[in-house]
């Protein structure tokens, strides 16, 4: 299984960005896929997650009338739209995938699966 994390970069303040996470090696049908970010110096945090199987997303109070996820199923894709960026959301982002679950995790231990991580750099 591998996650493939993509699309971060410089973005002053107020920007946006998108990042793309690629997923292969097993059928991803009934997964839950989420987006975490980790700041140097803190933890890992949730960001946001969406099912693969009805599209239905969920978000951290960091990420709610900013962000937005969404997947394509047809490109074994996960998408994180980020808008009006601030200089808070700068860290690594990170895919992973769980296995399916009765409620949208949002707990690091409850994936699986993890992708490299991608710098996002807001300067204000």
């Amino acid at each position: 299984v591998q996650l493939q994390a993509s699309g971060g970069g410089l973005v002053q303040a107020g920007g946006s960005l998108r990042l793309s996470c690629v997923a292969s090696g097993r059928t991803f049908s009934g997964y839950q896929m989420g987006w975490f970010r980790q700041a140097p110096g803190k933890e890992r945090d949730f960001v946001a997650a969406i099912r693969w199987s009805d599209d239905s997303p969920y978000y951290g109070d960091a990420a709610k009338g900013r962000f937005t996820i969404s997947r394509d199923i047809t490109k074994n894709t996960v998408y994180l739209q980020m808008n009006n960026l601030k200089s808070e959301d700068t860290a690594v982002y990170y895919c992973a995938a769980a296995t399916p679950l009765d409620r949208i995790a949002v707990a690091t231990t409850a994936y699986d699966y993890w992708g490299q991580g991608t710098q996002v750099t807001v300067s204000s």
